[in-house]
């Protein structure tokens, strides 16, 4: 597969990814607004008040988890695959001589056609050591060295 096939390819698994990841969480959020919608109060207060700041607790977390996938949503959506691209930045296909590596989200290991790619942000240890790095560049990571080979 052609490098820059394999970038779209990475770009529309990522895409999916955070797509089917929102769907989700939007579906434990309205479930458990049903839950909380549907609790009736027992004569046991105690109970009924534990049940909620539970149902509580647990909504919260997931509005977190919700605005954490918004925001690599948009990251995505900043990303244009067809602009030429000579450092590693955001949207960028860095292939290194210890692997290939799509700077958008960090979602970990992804296989396309038995390619594996890390998908990873900038934020990441990785992503830091290879920001602004261009072909030719060499730099240290967890006491490898890495060349950069290729960045699409």
């Amino acid at each position: 597969m052609e490098l820059f096939q394999l970038k779209q390819a990475a770009f529309n698994y990522c895409q999916t990814a955070i797509a089917k990841r929102i769907h989700t969480i939007e579906m434990v959020l309205k479930s458990l607004e049903e839950s909380r919608n549907n609790e009736s109060k027992s004569s046991v207060g105690d109970k009924y008040e534990t049940g909620r700041a539970m149902l509580h607790l647990e909504e919260e977390k997931n509005k977190i988890q919700l605005a954490e996938a918004l925001l690599a949503r948009s990251v995505l959506e900043s990303i244009h695959l067809e602009k030429t691209i000579n450092k590693v930045e955001i949207g960028s296909l860095v292939i290194t001589n210890s692997g290939k590596y799509f700077v958008a989200i960090g979602l970990g290991k992804i296989l396309i056609d038995k390619e594996l790619i890390y998908g990873i942000s900038l934020d990441s240890p990785i992503g830091q050591v290879l920001k602004d790095k261009k072909v030719g560049d060499q730099c240290s990571f967890n006491e490898r060295l890495i060349r950069i080979d290729a960045i699409v």
